[in-house]
């Protein structure tokens, strides 16, 4: 933990997918599936003053619901299948993809988080 990891390019992006520390970028950010570690085990970040809030779930919602009403459009326009075969293919695929995407989406919010030095919203009076 004495290395110097102010003056490493981390990049955001990667290790938001990766799920890893913003800083460093090769600590955890999680402990479990959507937990939050309270500091990185490699360089001692302190992962508490993190908040992603709402953002990650309304983008993965309005992502994965726009890929599966294309995707069911283009199905029922073509084959015209019962709703209980729409029911068997999208509802699988809506969670699937909101599970699998919510754990990289929270990370992805808190690197930029930090990458942006983004903090709480202050009125100057």
């Amino acid at each position: 933990m004495t290395e110097n990891y102010q003056n490493k390019k981390v990049s955001p992006v990667r290790a938001g997918l990766f799920c890893k520390c913003p800083r460093c970028g090769e600590g955890a950010l999680f402990q479990g599936f959507l937990t939050f570690r309270k500091s990185c085990p490699v360089c001692a970040l302190n992962y508490e003053t993190f908040d992603s809030g709402d953002g990650p779930a309304l983008f993965i919602i309005l992502l994965i619901g726009l890929i599966v009403i294309a995707l069911a459009l283009m199905v029922e326009v073509k084959f015209q299948p019962p709703v209980w075969v729409h029911m068997l293919l999208w509802v699988p695929c809506i969670m699937g993809g909101a599970l699998g995407l919510m754990r990289p989406g929270k990370a992805l919010m808190v690197t930029l988080q930090y990458h942006f030095n983004a903090q709480e919203g202050k009125l100057d009076q």
